[in-house]
């Protein structure tokens, strides 16, 4: 049974626009390389963030809806944790 799930994620400002979309699209790959199905991705822009991290006040957030068994968002997570335009990440499930 495949569960609705977000993964959001806030790619570093600082970085050229190609550079963003690359992340996006490998956070992308990672969910369907497990078995996931991308059902639609929010782009919301250049935000504040609430605090500073990494010494940076800005952020790119995105949020990426995708269906998926219940063992795709722990590789998920391990793998976008890793990518090192992400400052940071999380991915949760959806209520029905």
């Amino acid at each position: 049974m495949k569960n609705q799930y977000e993964l959001a994620l806030v790619v570093n400002a600082k970085i050229e626009d190609e550079e963003r979309v690359a992340t996006l699209e490998e956070a992308k790959e990672i969910i369907t390389r497990f078995g996931g199905t991308v059902t639609n991705v929010e782009d919301w822009g250049k935000k504040k963030l609430a605090y500073e991290i990494q010494k940076m006040k800005e952020g790119y957030y995105y949020f990426i809806q995708f269906e998926a068994d219940s063992t795709v968002p722990n590789e998920v997570e391990r793998r976008v944790r890793i990518m090192e335009k992400v400052i940071r990440y999380l991915c949760v499930k959806k209520d029905a």
